[in-house]
């Protein structure tokens, strides 16, 4: 198998953690790169479902090596939560390993994203909601004051926390000092220096036989020509610099996120796979061009369980955004596309399809907005195509096996895109997957005609 990319190419919730579980079989070391436990994996394996926030899935793999890389940010509770509840199910953490680079979420981080994001409430306004000052929609679970504190360079890692009582102490009073007054005027307590101090020492305890110097030993790895696998969470509609700004996420949650988050060079990256559903969901605020608020809405809200895996809200639900789309195959570079969930649009009369949007002057917009007022006021122009009502494409295993219309909808979904569809997932198993591009020796190919590159 070639090293591989696997991105969310809409607004996360994708389905990536299955599409990684599928590669994973075939990789060496899978390789997390971005993001905290903000993110959430489910992956249905062997009967059982887990759900991963930190931890890389490819470790239901027992030979497989894991690796979180210096990208993330970590929150030692819930990594040592997480890795306790796979432990008592049965998984082994041999194979796991931590980057000592990586920044901490302490838990002050926690407390000022709910506090912030209650300041963002309270100044909310009708203009403001779908720009600058209102809610972000986040999962308040630090992952943004723990990026910001990166960025400011007062951020702590996981190799600072291993360092001896004195030196330790001394950095986290320079940040209680630094943050005391911000925390304060934003209605959090600072915390003391020794209940930081205490915190920090007892989670690195725990941690210790996990967290290595990783740049090396992936370096290694590749050189010696083995599979690499890189897990992206969140999606590039989240990306901070290329997404929905400011409703996105506070890293880089595109294909070049992988380089910078794991310290591998883009010259071991072989191929990158798009991950997107059969239509379009969001958690959280901002604009949303293709909402459906009717009953096909709640069809594939309900039909496609749309419940976030990490915080539990429901996932606005909509029509394949083609705009959306080829933004996304154009930002990643993306070889392929791995299409999910096109079960769910089973029993639908009809399926629109977005090819473009227009203002409110009724002029058509080129590309993809970069503000959300704008995105906030153009108007989806609409492709209607026949659904496959008293067919299903559930539990069918090859192309040939699919509707004659569920076929004509993907084929017309990679002209939108610019970009040919590899993976059609029919069903939450990983066995419920047709393979149209296979990038494994070995894996199974779907009858049917060869997959033709599509032009862009």
């Amino acid at each position: 198998m070639p090293n591989v990319i696997v991105v969310g190419a809409q607004w996360g919730d994708e389905g990536k953690a299955k599409v990684v579980d599928l590669l994973a079989e075939h990789a060496d070391v899978v390789v997390r790169c971005q993001g905290g436990c903000n993110a959430g994996h489910t992956v249905k394996h062997a009967g059982e479902t887990y759900k991963f926030h930190l931890i890389p899935s490819g470790l239901l793999y027992g030979n497989k090596t894991c690796v979180i890389g210096p990208g993330t940010v970590i929150d030692p509770d819930v990594l040592l939560g997480e890795m306790a509840d796979l432990q008592k199910r049965g998984i082994s953490m041999d194979g796991l390993h931590i980057s000592h680079r990586a920044h901490v979420t302490l838990p002050f981080h926690r407390e000022l994203d709910g506090a912030v994001e209650q300041l963002r409430q309270k100044a909310e306004n009708d203009t403001g909601k779908n720009a600058c000052g209102g809610q972000i929609g986040t999962t308040k679970k630090g992952i943004g004051p723990t990026y910001m504190d990166k960025v400011g360079r007062f951020g702590v890692r996981l190799v600072d926390i291993l360092e001896p009582t004195e030196p330790l102490s001394a950095r986290l009073q320079q940040i209680l000092d630094f943050r005391g007054d911000t925390m304060q005027a934003q209605g959090v307590t600072p915390p003391s220096l020794d209940d930081l101090l205490a915190h920090c020492q007892r989670v690195a305890k725990e941690l210790k036989p996990y967290i290595t110097d990783t740049t090396p030993l992936l370096y290694k790895v590749a050189k010696q020509g083995k599979q690499l696998l890189f897990e992206g969470a969140q999606g590039t509609l989240l990306d901070v610099d290329h997404g929905t700004y400011p409703f996105v996420t506070s890293s880089n949650a595109t294909a070049g996120g992988a380089c910078t988050g794991s310290g591998v060079g883009p010259t071991k990256m072989d191929h990158t796979i798009g991950v997107m559903k059969a239509y379009t969901t969001r958690v959280g605020e901002g604009p949303f061009p293709t909402e459906l608020t009717d009953s096909v809405g709640q069809h594939l809200q309900t039909v496609g369980a749309e419940f976030g895996t990490t915080t539990g809200r429901t996932r606005r639900c909509g029509w394949f955004d083609g705009v959306m789309a080829h933004y996304s195959v154009m930002v990643n570079g993306l070889d392929s596309v791995a299409l999910t969930k096109l079960d769910v649009l089973d029993g639908l009369d009809e399926i629109k399809l977005c090819t473009g949007y227009t203002l409110p002057n009724g002029d058509v917009i080129e590309g993809f907005p970069a503000t959300v007022r704008q995105l906030a006021s153009v108007t989806p122009v609409y492709d209607t195509m026949p659904g496959w009502p008293g067919e299903k494409t559930e539990g069918v295993l090859t192309w040939d096996g699919l509707p004659t219309n569920a076929k004509a909808f993907v084929e017309r979904l990679e002209a939108l895109m610019q970009c040919p569809v590899s993976m059609v997932s029919v069903g939450p198993e990983r066995t419920a997957t047709i393979t149209r591009q296979p990038l494994v020796a070995g894996m199974a190919v779907a009858t049917g005609e060869p997959l033709q590159p599509v032009t862009c």
